[in-house]
């Protein structure tokens, strides 16, 4: 089933989530600049700790909320590190000094580093990506795009209109099933339900672009329905996220 997971009220009245989605987003991929400018293991680490840090104290993002969502992810970044670290291309090199050997794979020093850094790395941009997730609104990320970044109306509320179209897809498949029991065929997976989903994507897409033709979007300049300005809150989340983004450039160099 189809299901858009939403931060709670709590979260989206926390510090972080009163800080503009827009600066939240350019802090956030300022931070994996910053990280993919450095090689070491460290910084990755490290961002990854201040990132779960500030969305459990700035965020009250409860642990079990944020265990859940981080969980697959770094299951996967553990995988990702293990597989790397096994068939990485240093290990083939004979030059290298073997640290161990298992069954017929040859570890070196610079393949388990290799392999490591890469975990470390998924690890950073996961936490970053649930800090993100957990602490801002949909509809008031599209809102401040439109009104702080001067995104165009069309795309954006295009966009926010897609996302929310999302759960019905899973309320379309449950009725294509039910019409093919009706029928007396099997309501279990059948290629003719894409066609169906396809259709009803489609018609969905139509009225979302009539709705918006009828309020003449993208042909003059609108008043707002919810205003988003600067507050003193930004400035905070931008001083912190300079220190942030500096220490992860500097540190590989004082390690």
């Amino acid at each position: 089933m189809i299901e858009r997971i939403d931060p709670a009220q709590e979260q989206l009245d926390s510090p972080l989530g009163r800080v503009s989605p827009v600066l939240k987003l350019a802090i956030a991929l300022a931070w994996l600049v910053g990280l993919f400018l450095t090689t070491e293991i460290l910084p990755a680490l490290v961002l990854a700790g201040i990132a779960v840090a500030a969305t459990m104290v700035l965020g009250y993002v409860p642990i079990r909320t944020l265990g859940r969502s981080l969980a697959p992810l770094w299951i996967a970044a553990v995988a990702i590190g293990l597989l790397n670290a096994l068939f990485g291309a240093a290990n083939a090199d004979p030059s290298l000094a073997e640290l161990t050997r298992i069954g017929p794979f040859r570890l070196t020093e610079a393949g388990v580093l290799g392999g490591i850094g890469l975990a470390a790395r998924v690890l950073a941009i996961a936490a970053v990506g649930v800090l993100f997730a957990q602490t801002t609104d949909a509809t008031r990320l599209v809102d401040s795009l439109v009104q702080q970044a001067r995104v165009p109306e069309r795309f954006g509320y295009g966009a926010l209109a897609a996302y929310q179209a999302v759960p019905r897809f899973a309320e379309d498949l449950t009725t294509l099933r039910q019409a093919r029991r009706i029928r007396g065929l099997s309501g279990g997976w059948h290629p003719r339900l894409l066609v169906g989903l396809l259709v009803l994507a489609i018609r969905h897409a139509d009225r979302k672009a009539l709705a918006m033709d009828a309020r003449a979007f993208g042909t003059a300049p609108r008043s707002s329905y919810r205003p988003i300005g600067w507050r003193l809150a930004d400035l905070g989340a931008v001083v912190g996220g300079l220190v942030v983004l500096a220490m992860i450039v500097l540190l590989p160099a004082y390690t």
